[in-house]
Formats: C-alpha cells, sequence, structure tokens
C-alpha cells in the first residue's frame, strides 16, 4: 500500500470528521466537538432521583459498612422514585416510575417487619415498586457459565419485561463475589454499564466498605475493590456513623459527573433513622462538617484531657478532685499534669 501524503492524511480526516452518523463506525467515532455538542442537544437533561447524590442515566454507588442502614435508605430512595416525590434535599425530579429492587439482602419476613407496625398495619407500597429475590432452589440452566452469569442475563430479561428505566441491586456481593479484586469488579461493571446504555437505565449498586479508621474522613478508597468500581461508575455517595451521637448517619458525596459538589465534608447530611409509624426511613436532621462525626484518636483525647486538668489545678483542685471530675483515676491526672 502507498503511504498517504500530508495532504491525503488531511483531505481523508477532513472527510472523517464531516460524515454523517451512518452507525457504521469503527471501535472509535470521531466527529468535531461541535457535532457531539448538537447531539447533546437533543438529549434529555438527567433528573434528580435522590437529590444531587443520584441522577437519571447514572450508574451510582452507594457504599457503607455494615448495619449503618443502607438497605432502609435504598428502599427510601425507591418508594419516593415510584410515587415522584421527595423532600429537601433528597428532591425527587423525575416522574413517578416502576423501579425493580434487587433484595439480596432481607428475607420476606424481615422486609415485612420494617415496613409495618409489628407485622400489622403494613405499609402499602405504590404498585410500580417491584422487589426480586434470589431464587435459591433454581438449577443453572444450560448456556451458562457461573451463576453470576445468569443473574446479569436475569436482570436483562426483568428490565424488558417490566419496561423498569430504574433499577437498585441490593447488593453488589451477590453480582460477583470477586469486586475486592480488579478482575472480578472490571466485568461487572461493564456488564452494568452495558446494560444502562442498552436499555437507557438508572441503576444504584449498594456495597460495603472494608474495616477503616473511624478517625478518619471516608474516601473513594473505603469502597471495596475501590479503584476499578470507581472508574467505571458515574457518581457514588456514602454513609457514615457518627461518633459524636450514635443514633446519627451522615451522607457525602464521592463522585459526581451531572452536578458541583454539594455534600463534600463541609456540608454532610445528618440524618436519624426514624420509624414513627410502618415505614423505616432516614430523617433528615441539618446539615454538618464531617470532621466534628469522626472519632477522635487517642492522643487527640489526651491533649484535651491535658488541658483541662491543667485548668483544674490552677482552679486549686487537687489530683483525686482532678480524677473526680474528669472520670479518671488521681494516677492519670498526675501524669498528664507532668511536663511532656
Amino acid at each position: 500500500m502507498t503511504p498517504l501524503n500530508a495532504a491525503d492524511l488531511q483531505a481523508r480526516s477532513l472527510n472523517l470528521l464531516n460524515q454523517p452518523d451512518t452507525g457504521t463506525d469503527s471501535v472509535l467515532m470521531v466527529r468535531d466537538a461541535n457535532y457531539w455538542m448538537q447531539e447533546a442537544s437533543h438529549t434529555a437533561i438527567p433528573l434528580m432521583l435522590f437529590g444531587k447524590f443520584w441522577h437519571q442515566g447514572e450508574v451510582c454507588i452507594l457504599f457503607a459498612d455494615s448495619n449503618l442502614g443502607k438497605s432502609i435508605l435504598a428502599v427510601q430512595i425507591a418508594d419516593a422514585i415510584t410515587r415522584g416525590t421527595g423532600y429537601a434535599p433528597f428532591e425527587v425530579e423525575a416522574p413517578a416510575q416502576p423501579v425493580v429492587y434487587c433484595d439480596f439482602e432481607l428475607t420476606d419476613k424481615q422486609f415485612e417487619a420494617r415496613y409495618s407496625d409489628e407485622y400489622t398495619n403494613h405499609y402499602q407500597f405504590n404498585q410500580n415498586f417491584l422487589r426480586g429475590k434470589i431464587n435459591s432452589d433454581i438449577e443453572l440452566p444450560n448456556g451458562f457459565n457461573d451463576f453470576d452469569e445468569y443473574l446479569i442475563h436475569d436482570l436483562e430479561r426483568c428490565v424488558v419485561a417490566t419496561n423498569a428505566k430504574v433499577l437498585i441491586i441490593d447488593n453488589l456481593t451477590y453480582l460477583r463475589n470477586e469486586t475486592e479484586q480488579a478482575a472480578g469488579a472490571l466485568p461487572l461493571m461493564k456488564q452494568l454499564k452495558n446494560l444502562k446504555n442498552k436499555y437507557d437505565l438508572s441503576i444504584l449498586v449498594l456495597a460495603h466498605t472494608p474495616k477503616r479508621d473511624l478517625t478518619q474522613p471516608i474516601t473513594r478508597n473505603d469502597l471495596q475493590g475501590s479503584k476499578m468500581l470507581m472508574n467505571f461508575c458515574d457518581s457514588a455517595f456514602t454513609i457514615g456513623e457518627s461518633n459524636a451521637d450514635n443514633s446519627l448517619r451522615y451522607l457525602k458525596q464521592i463522585k459526581q459527573r451531572n452536578t458541583e459538589q454539594v455534600y463534600g465534608e463541609s456540608n454532610i447530611c445528618l440524618c436519624r433513622i426514624s420509624k414513627p409509624d410502618n415505614f423505616l426511613h432516614y430523617e433528615f436532621v441539618a446539615f454538618g462538617e464531617e470532621w466534628q462525626q469522626l472519632m477522635r484518636r487517642k492522643s487527640d483525647k489526651d491533649t484535651e484531657l491535658r488541658t483541662q486538668a491543667a485548668d483544674l489545678k490552677a482552679q486549686g483542685y487537687s489530683l483525686r478532685d482532678i480524677g473526680k471530675e474528669l472520670n479518671i483515676s488521681h494516677q492519670r491526672a498526675d501524669r498528664l499534669l507532668k511536663p511532656l
């Protein structure tokens, strides 16, 4: 083949950039930037599904440690979307629509307990709230290499059958049991992305955090299998536990593409898990700063105690009185008062 000269290359490039979208491109679709701007102008602006935390058309990850209420919040989000209503700062802009909630965590009885008053006076979910669970008796059909592959196939079948555009998966470990490894996370996120693009879905995936340092702010590195999962999701937020008040949880944005970061470490959403009647849910309390909710290091506590002990000594308190006032032994009070 005769090499192309500079003029031929330029002509071919111009032809490529100006050609119409015929759907016959190779793997790399190249157009001028104005073409893509025009294409984007024909698509709808993504609406909020859960305030600034999750928008339409996103694969979003909600991650937290065990027993912090991920499932409680996820059911609350699904319920709000099926009704098309939310409350600040967790607004729902999208119209009411079906949600497929894949519940791989709770038994039917556990689910009933959360959304009833002592198993009576059941909460009435909207008919658009579709809950799915694992059929543990089914055998792997022919044509599938493993359970993971079959489950992804069935998720697609469910989306087609229900015509739902919102999918919530509780939780990630049932889709792939190797998500802590990049090798397991990458195919999974690609499959979810493919589902999203193929059916114009909004997907919320719940995930765990491994054991973490409770004195430090939560970051993207705290997500199990964080690197690959974070790279392929569109948005992510987390639930943290308040060490200032054990009854409080806080929500924090970790990654966002359709909005600015509104709820970062200086403006977290403080919530309390509440059940005034038959619906267990997160109740917004106030905005706050993350550092105030973190567990203090022992050294920080000692510094505070040392300052308090010195103040009490200056007021004429004895070692025993200082110990009693600070709820420590008088020997420890003595150690705190000695020069470092």
